[in-house]
């Protein structure tokens, strides 16, 4: 009886997370437009519903993957699969003819960067700290927990292709080796240098700005 309990709870935190993302992708765009204060809304919402559920199942910094002593280990399992994905991407931008480095790649832009890995690690921690060890609890580590983060990911890209098809690749790695050694930095850290590898190797068109939900058009 207990565990079924635990198993709802799972299941409605997970919507409850998904939900506060639907509605900043599909009705706050045409409601507000792009206000920085709806963008906070969404955080401030998020990251105040993974502090209660943190606090409610006991789970500590080091638990979530807010750590460092397993940094390291962590890259190492993302870095083939990161060098891959950067490999074809490149093969790809050069067949296209779309290879190459942006105007705004310079020391004077640091700012930008270090934004990136924010954005990074606040959809990492949402979809990993939050989304991935709740379906934990439903489904166990393995397959189905990882493909249901993959593809909770690509849905939320929707209904963008590109992007989707990105992120479902992407959240499948990126869930997998969370499950594996939980470190939200370095997942931050590829997360970042995967989404500037997109942008700096395919046409704008194709991937429509990394426009999604209702700004998708």
């Amino acid at each position: 009886m207990k565990q079924a309990v635990e198993r709802k709870k799972a299941a409605a935190r997970i919507i409850l997370v998904v939900t506060c993302v639907l509605i900043a992708e599909w009705i706050f765009p045409p409601l507000f437009g792009h206000r920085s204060w709806a963008f906070r809304i969404l955080i401030a919402a998020i990251l105040i519903f993974g502090f209660f559920t943190h606090r409610a199942l006991k789970e500590t910094p080091r638990n979530l993957g807010l750590r460092m002593d397993n940094f390291f280990r962590s890259m190492l399992l993302l870095g083939p699969p990161m060098f891959f994905s950067v490999l074809l991407l490149v093969l790809l931008g050069y067949r296209l003819g779309t290879l190459g480095l942006p105007a705004s790649v310079a020391w004077r832009h640091i700012g930008n960067y270090l934004w990136l890995l924010w954005w990074g690690l606040l959809q990492e921690y949402a979809l990993q700290a939050i989304i991935n060890r709740q379906a934990q609890i439903l489904w166990g580590k393995g397959p189905r927990s990882v493909l249901f983060v993959g593809l909770i990911f690509a849905a939320l890209h929707l209904p963008n292709p590109a992007l989707t098809i990105a992120t479902f690749a992407g959240g499948l790695i990126f869930a997998y080796i969370y499950q594996r050694v939980p470190n939200l930095f370095a997942l931050a850290l590829s997360h970042s240098v995967m989404t500037m590898a997109l942008t700096w190797t395919l046409p704008p068109s194709l991937l429509h700005s990394l426009r999604v939900g209702a700004a998708y058009r």
